[in-house]
């Protein structure tokens, strides 16, 4: 099964991230969709963020089942080029017979091509873990949430959400933060399922994440000190090694076990399958 993964990120951000020693973020999708298909996929990324020449020679964007779109640190609402370029090829995406899932930032970009709006949260940043998403009755019946949990957890890092959505797109989880957590929704002839949350990350990851963020975190107050900042990176560099204080810090298996934080992938991949 051939599947596109998009980068949202420019070259900075991702080189940032191996200077850390961490994976960029279009590696975290690739190593886990590999590792939730048993290496059967044949996977090809594309970096439009990075250059406008980024469909390798001979490729076509008819050649994949499945288009994965990742994270970034851009907003969509500044219209730089790198983002004009992605915005421009979800809508070519749309316009072919395609099953795409995007993460966040993808979630981001796919509403804005299909004709909605993406706004600064006016509940402020959400960050390294989106608490209590709740499915809706519509999430409860989707094929993104089989053998989901009702009300789960999440890791994410986001300062933007949906302000108005695509014509025909069905709103399938919210939290106190947001109200639009996960959607889908039909255009053209491709299906979309998104997430403003990540699946794709991991608890070590994410305490990568933390160092590299760490003054940004303690400065807009998603942890009210040092000491709970450190307590919260520790447990996440090694669950097991840290494991007495996965109930003191009130984390939840949803969050940190893998088969359960990377169900929808799993769904999606399931789903790509049948459909083929």
């Amino acid at each position: 099964m051939n599947i596109l993964i998009v980068d949202g990120n420019e070259k900075e951000p991702s080189d940032n991230y191996m200077q850390q020693g961490m994976d960029t973020q279009y590696d975290v999708y690739y190593k886990i969709l590999q590792k939730l298909a048993n290496d059967s996929l044949n996977i090809t990324v594309v970096h439009p963020a990075i250059n406008s020449d980024f469909i390798p020679q001979g490729l076509s964007l008819d050649d994949f089942e499945g288009v994965a779109w990742t994270g970034s640190l851009l907003n969509v609402y500044d219209a730089t080029p790198s983002i004009i370029r992605q915005i421009e090829l979800a809508k070519k995406l749309l316009n072919k017979k395609n099953s795409i899932f995007g993460s966040c930032w993808g979630l981001q970009i796919l509403v804005t091509a299909a004709g909605g709006k993406i706004r600064k949260n006016p509940n402020g940043l959400e960050a390294i873990v989106a608490k209590n998403i709740s499915l809706n009755q519509e999430g409860l019946k989707h094929s993104m949430y089989y053998g989901k949990s009702k009300t789960f957890s999440s890791f994410c890092f986001h300062y933007d959400d949906t302000e108005t959505l695509p014509e025909n797109s069905t709103i399938l989880a919210s939290n106190e933060k947001s109200k639009i957590q996960a959607i889908s929704f039909t255009k053209e002839n491709s299906k979309v399922w998104a997430v403003q949350y990540h699946p794709e990350f991991d608890p070590v990851w994410m305490s990568g994440l933390m160092s590299q963020r760490e003054k940004l975190l303690l400065d807009e107050g998603i942890y009210n000190n040092q000491e709970e900042f450190d307590s919260y990176k520790n447990y996440f560099s090694n669950i097991e090694l840290f494991n007495d204080q996965k109930i003191p810090l009130n984390i939840s298996d949803n969050l940190i076990n893998q088969k359960m934080h990377t169900l929808e992938l799993s769904n999606w991949l399931n789903f790509l399958k049948n459909q083929g």
